[in-house]
Order: C-alpha cells, then structure tokens, then sequence
C-alpha cells in the first residue's frame, strides 16, 4: 500500500461529525457562521496507513480491554531514536489519554498543595489551568518580546529569582514553545536546565509539537545531560503530528525510577487504566509508516506560514506576524491596531467571523494576539485572511 492521503488542498467537511472545532460555536455564544481557526487540531486526513489500521481494528470487531506489548513500546523508541537521536528503555516509558492528564498527574504526583509550578507566559492556557485546579500556585516568568527582533527570549534573572522566592517545585517548560512558536537553542534549555538543578525545581517538558519545527532544530531537553534527564519528565504524542487528538494516546518518558514511580502511583490513583486500542493502532501506523504524509503535511503547512506572513505584511497595517519557528499555530500581534482585547476579539468574531484563540487566554501578556491554527486547506486560510482585510485592512 502507497501512502493514498496526500491531498491537502481539498476542503473537507467537518460540520456535523461532533467536531469541537466546528460544532460548537454557537454552544459557546459565538455566531453559528464564524470561520474556526482556533484548536491545534488539523483539517486533513491523517495517513492512509493510519486508516487502514484503524479500518482492520474495527473490522476484527471485538473492541475488549488493551495494552501495549513489546511492538508498540519499540516502535516509538525507534521513532525517537530515528528522529532525534534520543534513546530510552520500555520500562522508562508511560502510556497516557493525553499530555494535559500526563501534566496534572505528575504536578500531584510531585508537588503538594500550595506549592509553586513556574510557566512562561504567554503560553498554552491548561499550564495554569491545570496549576490551580490541582490546588497548587502559578507562578510566571514572563517571556520579553524583543520588538527590533520580532522575537521573544526568556529573562534568566527573573526566572532564578521566581524560583527562589516563591520555592518552586516544578517548572513546566513548553518545548518548542506555544503559542509564540520559539525553537529554544541549546545554550537556553542548558541555563533554564542548570538553575532548575541549583534550585531542585524538576522539569516538566511538554515536546508535543516538536516534529512541526520550521527553524532550526528541535532539542529534547532530556538528551542534554545525564543530570537534566534524571530530572526531567518528557510528554509526547503522535497526536499533533499525525492529527490523532481524539484518538487519546501520550507517550510520557521518565529516566529517574524514583520520578517515575511516583508518577504511575499518581496514575493509578486517577482510575485510568488501559488506552484505547485504537491509539496504540494508530501509533504503530503513524510511526512505522507514516514519514511521506508528514513530509507532505510539513510542507504544505510551511507554505501556508509563508502566506500569511506575505499577506499581513501587504494588507494588514497594524498587523504582525512573530517570527515563527515552529508548530501550525502563528501569533498575530494585533496590539498596534489601537483597539483593547474586548474590542479585538468583538471584530475578529463579529465582524470578520472568525474563530481564533483570543491572545489575553495565554496570559496577561497575550492581550492584543490572536493565535490562528494555519493547518488547513489552502482555500480555507484565504478566506480567513479576507475576511480580515475586510475588517483591519
């Protein structure tokens, strides 16, 4: 079998299919017509193999209890192996629904509560909503956005200092970051990773948009030490890579055995048990088979990055694009535009119906961005971007 879904361009619809993205405007008081650019999930088919193997799942037609045996477990360890170089073992890896459950699992498993978890906003919003429903403190190292480089970068000073005063215990670090799409270098992981280790802060990286990075490359903060693997958890998942979010399947990597013990207590303490058979098919599929769609989707998704920075820059005054590095989801600084965040989000919902993610849910710092999910067919994006002509051009 060739791969068979490498049509991007086609509009496929979603309405109907109890699709988050797409039906549920008006439950949230939006306009039923609003265009939706918003969650991180993709509007392309995932690979033909990844369909196939699902189609022989339901074929067997018995849908029983399941879990991973040696052929999943060494199939994502060659996939990480494969693509960037970093080696693990079976018994070091954990099976999740999800990177936001993985998340909340390990700050209960390794904080109490009232404890300090250090995020760097603006970034992807269940960091802090996942914080303070698990009865533990936020606490935030704002990034700076440097506007001559259109670029943000972390203050080192106030992130040691953060975690000295508030006596953080752990330090959700989003690598590659969302939604302001850095790919971290080295030298930046290797000094947030010292004073984490100087100041016995444990390290939560969130890798789950990784193998969408456009600029330079990606680095899995674990591989960059012995000592900063022994104190780091690494949440992945086929899911953004292969548009398998509903399918529910994390790949959770975990070196330190008295870490990971604490986290499969923390696990089973939740009730959950085994994943669906349907995300260890997929994963198997994407991970084995999968390498021409994702070529394919990467490219296609760069162009669209392109687009939309050609078109803001000729018919958006007011209008930016931050360098964007990595991920499907571009940030559009709107601040010059003169208008305050109610007003932003009344004319990009009301007036231009569009459904993106409002800036200010990354955080106070986010006031005055939209964030705008780039991974749909060509046709798709130009609308959304006429549509704002319409309003800001």
């Amino acid at each position: 079998m060739s791969e068979k879904n490498l049509d991007f361009d086609t509009i496929i619809e979603r309405r109907n299919t109890m699709s988050i993205k797409y039906d549920f405007a008006e439950h949230v008081g939006l306009p039923s017509d609003v265009l939706p650019l918003w969650i991180a999930d993709m509007d392309f088919k995932t690979s033909s193999y990844i369909q196939e193997a699902l189609i022989d799942v339901v074929n067997h037609g018995i849908f029983g209890y399941s879990e991973a045996l040696s052929e999943y477990n060494n199939t994502v360890i060659e996939y990480f192996h494969k693509k960037y170089n970093y080696d693990f073992e079976e018994n070091e890896l954990i099976k999740t629904p999800g990177v936001v459950f993985a998340i909340a699992t390990a700050i209960r498993a390794l904080s109490e509560e009232g404890d300090a978890v250090l995020i760097q906003s603006p970034v992807y919003h269940p960091f802090a909503e996942t914080i303070i429903r698990n009865g533990r403190k936020v606490v935030d190292n704002t990034l700076v956005y440097r506007e001559t480089e259109n670029r943000y970068y972390v203050d080192f000073e106030d992130f040691e200092q953060k975690i000295i005063d508030n006596n953080v215990k752990l330090f959700l670090l989003c690598n590659p970051h969302n939604p302001v799409s850095r790919v971290w270098s080295v030298d930046e992981l290797l000094q947030l990773g010292e004073i984490c280790l100087k100041h016995n802060v444990i390290i939560l990286s969130d890798e789950i948009h990784a193998d969408f990075t456009f600029v330079g490359k990606h680095h899995v903060f674990a591989s960059l030490s012995q000592e900063l693997e022994n104190n780091t958890i690494t949440f992945t998942s086929p899911s953004k890579t292969f548009n398998l979010a509903g399918l529910q399947l994390a790949n959770i990597i975990i070196k330190n055995p008295k870490i990971r013990r604490a986290f499969a207590h923390a696990y089973k303490v939740s009730g959950y048990s085994e994943i669906s058979i349907m995300g260890y098919a997929s994963t198997i599929a994407a991970y084995k088979n999968g390498d021409q769609w994702f070529n394919a989707v990467f490219d296609y998704i760069k162009k669209n990055v392109e687009y939309v920075k050609k078109f803001v820059d000729q018919y958006l005054p007011g209008v930016r694009v931050i360098n964007h590095e990595a991920t499907y989801l571009v940030w559009l600084d709107f601040r010059k535009v003169g208008l305050s965040a109610d007003e932003l989000d009344h004319k990009i919902i009301f007036e231009s119906k569009l459904w993106l993610n409002s800036g200010r849910i990354f955080g106070k710092t986010g006031e005055g961005f939209q964030r705008i999910n780039v991974a749909c067919p060509r046709k798709t994006l130009e609308e959304a971007m006429n549509r704002l002509k319409k309003v800001f051009g």
